[in-house]
C-alpha cells in the first residue's frame, strides 16, 4: 500500500524498525483484532493497539464508566462518568488515530452471539475478570482457530499468557479444566488492585498481539508470564498440553460452548 504523508510521519518509530518496516506497517494497519473488556486490562491495550495502526479494532463491554473505574481504566475520564465503556473507548481512539475502525460492541458476550462477534478477527485479547467468561472466550477461541492473549491481575501481581490449542499448545482449559466452585474467589472491591499494574499487563497483552500479526519474536504460548509489582519481579512458568484436555485433546469431550453460572469477580488465572 501507499502510506501518506501522514502515515509516514505517524508510523516512522515503526517503519525504521527493521524486524516491521513498511512492509509489517501495512500488516498492522490491515490487521483485525478484538478485545474482550474495556476496563483495567483493555484500556492500555486498546490505546497502544490504535496507536500502532491496527486497522480494525473490536470491543465489546457492557458496563458504563464508573468513578471508580479511572483508577486504573485510563481509557475512560472523569466527563464520561455514566457513558458505555465502547463508546468512550472509540471515543479516546477516534482522537488518538483516524486510521483506525473501532467496532463498539456494546453488549454482554454469551454462548449464542460470541463466535459470530469473534469470526471476523485476526488475534483475541481477554481482558475479562471472571472465569466463566474467560472459559467462554478460551473456547469460542479454539472452535474459532484463533490466537487468544490472555491478560488478569490480582492485587499486586498480573499474568499474561497465549494460548494455542489448535497448534498442538496449551489452551486455557489446559491450565484449568473447569471454572472454582461460586463462592471460592474474592470479589473486586474486597481483593483490590494496584491501578498501575492493569498498565503493565494490558500493554504486555499488546505486544504479544502486535508480535503475532507480524510473526517476530517469541510467542508466550506454552508459558505463563507472571509479574510481581512489589518485588518488580518477572519469572516464566511453563505450561504443559494436558494430553486430556476436555477441550483440545485427540479424546475431548466438548464439542460446543458451555456457559457457566456467573462468578463473582475474580481478578487471578
Amino acid at each position: 500500500m501507499d502510506f501518506t504523508d501522514e502515515q509516514v510521519e505517524r508510523y516512522s518509530r515503526h517503519i525504521i524498525l527493521p524486524e516491521v518496516g513498511g512492509k509489517g506497517q501495512e500488516k498492522l494497519l490491515n490487521a483485525k483484532v478484538f478485545i474482550l473488556g474495556a476496563g483495567g486490562l483493555g484500556s492500555p491495550a486498546l490505546m497502544y493497539l490504535a496507536a500502532a495502526g491496527v486497522g480494525t479494532i473490536g470491543v465489546a463491554d457492557a458496563d458504563v464508566v464508573d468513578l471508580s473505574n479511572l483508577q486504573r481504566q485510563i481509557i475512560h475520564n472523569n466527563s464520561r462518568i455514566g457513558q458505555a465503556k465502547v463508546e468512550s473507548a472509540k471515543q479516546t481512539i477516534n482522537e488518538m488515530n483516524p486510521d483506525v475502525k473501532v467496532n463498539a460492541i456494546n453488549e454482554r458476550l454469551t454462548v449464542d452471539n460470541i463466535r459470530e462477534v469473534l469470526r471476523d478477527y485476526d488475534v483475541l485479547l481477554d481482558g475479562s475478570d471472571n472465569f466463566p467468561t474467560r472459559f467462554l472466550m478460551n473456547d469460542a477461541a479454539y472452535f474459532e482457530n484463533k490466537p487468544l492473549i490472555s491478560g488478569s491481575m490480582f492485587r499486586f501481581e498480573g499474568q499474561v499468557a497465549t494460548f494455542k490449542g489448535n497448534e498442538g499448545l496449551p489452551c486455557y482449559r489446559c491450565l484449568y479444566p473447569e471454572p472454582p466452585p461460586k463462592g471460592m474467589v474474592p470479589s473486586c472491591g474486597e481483593a483490590g488492585v494496584l491501578g498501575a499494574l492493569a498498565g503493565v499487563i494490558g500493554v504486555l497483552q499488546a505486544v504479544e498481539a502486535i508480535k503475532e500479526i507480524l510473526s517476530i519474536g517469541d510467542s508466550l504460548a506454552g508459558q505463563l508470564l507472571i509479574f510481581d509489582s512489589l518485588k518488580m519481579v518477572f519469572r516464566k512458568v511453563r505450561v504443559m498440553k494436558d494430553p486430556e484436555c476436555a477441550l483440545c485433546s485427540p479424546t475431548a469431550t466438548i464439542k460446543e460452548l458451555t456457559a457457566y453460572e456467573e462468578a463473582v469477580c475474580d481478578l487471578r488465572f
